[in-house]
């Protein structure tokens, strides 16, 4: 059984991470923390958890996290994980950080996009970019891993095989993706422009041109291709409560068919369990939602060469803490599926 403590577990992602991780087969949660809500039982900031759990949030501390846990969950806002994980990592510890902490290994590629100079560069050398469907190799020494944002994950899964096989050309993606609400963090409930009455019956795009979540994407689509892959990315905000639906555009280095490159993605992602590569179908929300699955379909349109890859994926679970815990299972030695075999929520 390992320990588990989730350091900042009062937002949506430490919610998500409570729900699931109370109920895996070999996690002990034994250590939650929130700095505005210490001392209050978990069960009142989340009344779905009562009767599940008597645990109570507490201040941080290094030493009473160290002494109380093996394993951690970093759920801070960004800037945060990367000045307080060096000491337990130091103390022998497991840590996956679902902030962009850990995420883009260049420092100075983190500075351009996150607007602040990362403070433990020797960190980010030795962090893994935590998608174990892009290389599981990278988990076999690693005691640190930078969960990956939920954008990416949608978009990366998306397109992955076309760029590991060469068959994109680069420098043609383009990606049009959609999230729900609570993509934006618990802290965007104080923003008017994320009311109820700015969201609901509305459709709009945001951080166009300049989304951080571009960083990462490029950084693994290089690592995939072995070139440079710029791409375009607009992401736009959803009236629902959450989902991801990814929409990449790319053109073809070669005419290939719709039925070849499922073929092809069904291969490629043969060993992923929480894949699933549609044939007939295309991805919805309501088919993901609640789970960490991510539903993938891919189409060509011959008159432009160009693949239309299509993903969804729930961006509370496969795209932060479903992801999360797929990752420590792998850093714990457990199998990958420990604690998130189960379906969807919707009908």
């Amino acid at each position: 059984m390992v320990r588990i403590g989730i350091i900042g577990a009062r937002g949506f992602a430490g919610g998500e991470l409570l729900r699931l991780g109370l109920s895996h087969p070999d996690f002990r949660i034994t250590y939650v923390t929130s700095e505005s809500q210490a001392g209050a039982l978990v069960s009142d900031g989340f009344p779905g958890l009562r009767g599940v759990t008597d645990l109570r949030f507490q201040a941080f501390d290094g030493d009473e996290a160290n002494a109380a846990a093996d394993a951690f969950f970093f759920a801070l806002p960004d800037g945060e994980a990367m000045q307080k994980a060096g000491a337990l990592l130091a103390a022998g510890k497991k840590v996956v950080d679902l902030s962009g902490d850990f995420r883009v290994r260049d420092p100075e590629n983190y500075q351009r996009w996150y607007g602040r100079e990362h403070v433990s560069p020797d960190l980010l050398a030795q962090a893994t970019y935590g998608m174990p469907e892009l290389d599981r190799s990278r988990f076999a020494a690693a005691t640190l891993v930078g969960n990956p944002g939920c954008y990416p994950t949608a978009t990366l899964l998306a397109v992955a095989p076309l760029f590991a096989d060469r068959l994109a050309e680069p420098g043609t993606l383009v990606v049009d993706a959609k999230s729900g609400v609570s993509g934006a963090g618990g802290r965007a409930g104080m923003d008017p422009a994320f009311s109820f009455p700015a969201i609901a019956d509305n459709f709009r795009a945001y951080g166009v041109t300049g989304h951080r979540h571009i960083a990462e994407m490029e950084q693994e689509l290089a690592r995939l291709s072995g070139t440079s892959a710029p791409l375009t990315f607009t992401p736009h905000l959803l009236p629902v409560n959450r989902g991801i639906l990814a929409t990449c555009y790319v053109r073809l280095a070669a005419s290939h068919t719709a039925a070849d490159l499922t073929a092809r993605y069904r291969e490629y992602y043969r060993e992923a369990p929480f894949v699933q590569v549609l044939e007939s179908a295309l991805p919805e929300l309501r088919f993901v939602n609640g789970s960490n699955m991510c539903h993938i379909a891919i189409r060509v349109d011959d008159r432009t060469r160009r693949a239309i890859c299509l993903s969804a994926i729930d961006n509370l679970v496969k795209g932060a803490a479903g992801s999360a815990i797929q990752n420590m299972n792998l850093l714990c030695g457990l199998p990958e599926t420990a604690g998130l075999l189960h379906g969807a929520t919707g009908p």
